[in-house]
Order: structure tokens, then C-alpha cells, then sequence
């Protein structure tokens, strides 16, 4: 970001820095180049006693909604950022105040082309939630249908432009002068941010999310997400079907029996969306999870969703099998296997750390079972060994937090083991499946069919141009730069040598025959030749014992 941009946004810059400072950041502030005046005039105070994650949290929700989105996006990096600081930006709130309907009038009736009376018969101006997105209200279609709607802010894509321009810059200055925050990599950090959060400004990726959930569900009776309505539906303004009923935060009345059965159903949701669809809800904490008066669980919000291929559901659930069974080296092998091909990770040392990250997360003996929390460790561990997996990993493990979390709220002998158990033995049964065998070897044989098809052109191709001399191979010998230089340092001492040895046997003969003329009884052309071997020679003695024998 330019300097003079910072200017124009000054009073935001400062608000920024002077919050960051309150919260204890000052020493980060101190190492970077800040506008003269600019940081004098910021009134820092002393942070109370709280750990470095609760300072980032808190210092996140006094900015504002984009350092809010910020932050919990950053919590999808475990591969980057220690797990006890996404644990605590996972508590991030993003309930806000809400915006008078006058305000959110325009953003609705522009979105819906007309007024609002013309598509509600009813319409409850005051909103029944709110968060740093969008509002949502509760109203009725004119055929009696109830409905609930989200209703994007106005101007949220200008303010939040604003704000990432000068979290970048900021991030920029950090990660050139402070060299402990280069591995989090903040720049790239908040860019992805940036382009995650205009991402899920476009509801109709949500609504089109929520559809497809619905459309997998094989279990619509005890879990379901709100039905569209498409025509109604815009950028900015979803109309979804109303949700009567009860968050699960709130089932105080509820039996035991039937608040296990939620915990089951939810949990077991998850866990086929997750390795059985590869289509999962990212972000199941209890306010999204809400329990309608027929008893099934709805979940809402499908703005972040994670995808997972065959390839990585598969390597997931030998994941889970091995972290669940203690087996530290299988896990080591799955990630080595799923690592870049220039990654050269230290396997003892990433055993050792898997070992310790197991012991203290997945105690089953004493009662530890925190799966989600194993797999958010695990990850980062892999990722300081240069083994960045992908994204929607990271995406499972807090859909995985959160789901223990409810389930625990709900049931507190709630074991998630036992809820995957089954899905992972289907998934298991798929992979062993004759028909996927079938199906493995048809593709190999397809490919490998279709390469032989091409290999009588490949060779017609090659002869052609051997025939016209214009083939040319490269060759690029990689790690010889040295020992080019070597020979090269080399070949300059023995021709020096060489020249030193025939002004030695010039300059001999010259005296013996006795040339004149004569300097001090002696042929001055033999003493110059003489001086200038000898010179050429502790040259070359300097030369050697200045860089060394190796040179």
C-alpha cells in the first residue's frame, strides 16, 4: 500500500495502531517505520495480565467486523499459527449492533427489484439477528408462507476494502521487520482473507451451498438446513424458509434421551458429510445449529463450506483411524506421502511431536477426547515441516471442535468415536469394494490406452525433427557451479606456473650468455626476468594462502 493512501485513511490507521498498542502489541509497533508524529501521538497503556491469543482476540472484536472475519479466517491456518491462538480466535464474536431498518430498507428493496409489500404481506422490521455481514428479519410471503431474511449491509464492500488496504499494509511492515512472524506469511495471509470474505459477500453462494446439502442429506427426518426460495434470492438478500424452534444452547427442558439423540444426529451428520459427500458445514457452533419444533437439527449458514476429494477423504480417514489408534509413525507416513515433492521434512522430529500431540489430546484412559484439537495440532506441527496440507483440513478440524463442543453441551458423555465409527466402516467397505477396484483398474487401463494411442504421433513428431536438425536437448547440471569455478582457479595457477617457469629458464639462458647490457655485473634483461618470476610467484603463494587450499 502507497504512503499517501495511509494518509487518507489516517484516523483509521491510527484507530488500528492505537488499539494494538492497548493490547499489549506496542513491541511489535516499535520495529516497524511509522510516519513521523504518527506514533508518538498514540497514548499507549499497560495490557492487563491476559495470554497472546486472548490480546489478538480481543484486539480483533474492537476493530470491527473485518478484523473479526480476519481473525477467524486465520484460524483456518493451523498450519501456520500455533493452536492455542485459533482456539481462542475461534471464540471470536461476530455479533454486532444492529443497523435501524431504514437503513438496510434500500440494500432490500434494490436486491428485490420492488417494494417490499409487494413480495411480504407481513414484514418485522426489527431484526432477529445480527452480524457483521448482514441482518436477518422475519417475515411472511403473500401466500401465508413464514419466511426468514438476510439482509446484506450497506457499503460493507468500500469499509471492508479500507480496512484490508491498511491491515496489508500493515502486515507488510511486520513481516519485513519483525522475523518472527515471517512464517505465519501475514501478507498472503490477509490477501486470501480479503479474497475469502468478498467471496462469501455473494449470498448466492450460500443459498446455492444450502441446496446442495439438501440435496446429498440422506437423513432429511433428523437433520435438514432451511429451504430457498430462488426467486426471491439475490447477492445480498436471502428469503429462506423460517425455522421454528429452539437453539440447542437452550434445551433446558429437553430429556436426556432426547438430547443425546440431537448429539447423535448431529455428530453422525458431520461425519458423512465430511468423509462420505467431501461436502461439509465449516463452521457448526451451537448458534448455527438450531433445533426445530418437529425435533430435527437445522443447520444454518452454509457461507463456509469445505471440500474434500476422494484422494483426501481417504488419506483423512487413515488420519483419523491412526491418530485414534496411537499410531504415530502411520500418521507420519500419510502426511510424508501427501507432502510436496521438494518438501524435506524431519521425520524423527515430527514423530517425537505427534507422539506428545496424541498423548496430550487423545488420552482416552483419563478421558481426553478432543479429536478436533488433535487434528488442529497435528496440522501445524506437519506445516512447520514444510507439509502444508490442504485448506479444508483445517476446515474440518473446527467443524470438528464445534461439533464436540455441542455434542458435549447436549450429551456429557458424548464420545465422537462412536458416531464415526460406522461411517468410516462404510467408507472403508467403498474403497475395498469390488466395483471401486473395477473402476480403479478401467481408469488406469483407459489412460494408459489413450498414452499408446498418442505414442506413434509423439514418434512421428520426433523423427520430423531429427530429420530438419532442429532437435535440441537442454542439459543443466545442477550443483557444479563450484567445481566450475575450482577448475577455473585451477587452470589460472598453472598457466601462471607455466609462464613463471619459462621466465625463470628465459631469464638463465640470458645470463649465461652475458647480453648486455649489463646491471650490477649481470644481463638486466636476466634480473628483470628474474623480479618478474619472483613477483608472479608469491602472487600465486599470497593467492592460495589468502582463499585457502580447497580454492
Amino acid at each position: 500500500m502507497r504512503p499517501f493512501n495511509v494518509l487518507n485513511h489516517a484516523v483509521r490507521a491510527k484507530e488500528i495502531l492505537a488499539v494494538l498498542t492497548r493490547h499489549g502489541f506496542a513491541d511489535f509497533l516499535s520495529q516497524i517505520d511509522l510516519p513521523v508524529g504518527f506514533w508518538q501521538r498514540l497514548l499507549p497503556r499497560l495490557p492487563e495480565r491476559r495470554s497472546t491469543a486472548e490480546r489478538i482476540r480481543l484486539a480483533a472484536e474492537q476493530l470491527g467486523p473485518t478484523f473479526v472475519k480476519l481473525g477467524q479466517l486465520l484460524s483456518m491456518r493451523p498450519d501456520a499459527v500455533p493452536h492455542d491462538v485459533i482456539l481462542e480466535l475461534r471464540k471470536l464474536q461476530d455479533r454486532v449492533q444492529p443497523l435501524p431498518f431504514s437503513v438496510m430498507q434500500p440494500v432490500l428493496t434494490g436486491s428485490l427489484g420492488r417494494e417490499v409489500g409487494e413480495v411480504f404481506s407481513e414484514f418485522n422490521e426489527e431484526p432477529a439477528a445480527s452480524a457483521s455481514l448482514a441482518q436477518v428479519y422475519f417475515a411472511r410471503l403473500h401466500d401465508g408462507t413464514p419466511v426468514a431474511v438476510k439482509v446484506q449491509k450497506p457499503d460493507l464492500m468500500q469499509t471492508m476494502e479500507a480496512d484490508f488496504d491498511l491491515a496489508l499494509w500493515l502486515a507488510n511492515l511486520l513481516h519485513d521487520r519483525v522475523p518472527a512472524l515471517r512464517p505465519i506469511d501475514l501478507p498472503a495471509v490477509i490477501t486470501e482473507a480479503r479474497a475469502a470474505v468478498l467471496h462469501e459477500l455473494d449470498f448466492r453462494r450460500e443459498a446455492r451451498n444450502q441446496e446442495y446439502f439438501n440435496s446429498l442429506n440422506p437423513h432429511p427426518a433428523r437433520v435438514f438446513a432451511p429451504r430457498l426460495y430462488p426467486e426471491f434470492s439475490s447477492e445480498r438478500v436471502l428469503v429462506m424458509e423460517r425455522v421454528d424452534g429452539t437453539p440447542v444452547s437452550a434445551l433446558g427442558a429437553a430429556s436426556d434421551e432426547q438430547r443425546k439423540r440431537l448429539a447423535a444426529a448431529g455428530a453422525e451428520s458431520l461425519m458423512r458429510q465430511v468423509f462420505i459427500a467431501g461436502f461439509f458445514h465449516a463452521d457448526p457452533h451451537a448458534g448455527n445449529i438450531f433445533v426445530a419444533n418437529d425435533g430435527r437439527l437445522c443447520f444454518l449458514d452454509w457461507g463456509l463450506v469445505g471440500h474434500l476429494t476422494r484422494r483426501l477423504r481417504n488419506a483423512l480417514a487413515d488420519f483419523w483411524i491412526a491418530s485414534v489408534e496411537q499410531d504415530t509413525e502411520r500418521i507420519v507416513q500419510i502426511a510424508a506421502d501427501l507432502a510436496p515433492v521438494d518438501a524435506r521434512p524431519d521425520l524423527r522430529t515430527m514423530e517425537k511431536e505427534v507422539t506428545l500431540a496424541l498423548r496430550e489430546e487423545l488420552n482416552f484412559t483419563v478421558g481426553r477426547q478432543a479429536l478436533g484439537r488433535a487434528m488442529l495440532r497435528l496440522l501445524y506441527i506437519f506445516g512447520q515441516q514444510g507439509i502444508p496440507l490442504s485448506r479444508d483440513y483445517a476446515l474440518m478440524a473446527k467443524a470438528v471442535i464445534s461439533i464436540e463442543e455441542v455434542g458435549r453441551t447436549l450429551d456429557p458423555q458424548f464420545d465422537l468415536r462412536r458416531h464415526a465409527e460406522p461411517v468410516l466402516r462404510e467408507l472403508h467397505g467403498e474403497r475395498l469394494h469390488p466395483r471401486m477396484f473395477v473402476r480403479r483398474t478401467t481408469e488406469m487401463l483407459r489412460h494408459t490406452l489413450i498414452g499408446l494411442q498418442d505414442l506413434p504421433f509423439e514418434l512421428r513428431r520426433l523423427v520430423r525433427r531429427l530429420e530438419h536438425d532442429n532437435l535440441a536437448i537442454n542439459l543443466n547440471h545442477r550443483g557444479l557451479e563450484q567445481h566450475d569455478d575450482a577448475i577455473k582457479i585451477a587452470a589460472n595457477r598453472i598457466a601462471l606456473g607455466v609462464i613463471i617457469g619459462a621466465l625463470i629458464i628465459g631469464s638463465s639462458l640470458i645470463v649465461i650468455t652475458g647480453i648486455q647490457p649489463h646491471f650490477l655485473g649481470y644481463p638486466a634483461l636476466g634480473i628483470i626476468g628474474y623480479l618478474l618470476s619472483a613477483v608472479l610467484g608469491l602472487y600465486v603463494i599470497w593467492d592460495i594462502i589468502r582463499h585457502g587450499r580447497h580454492r
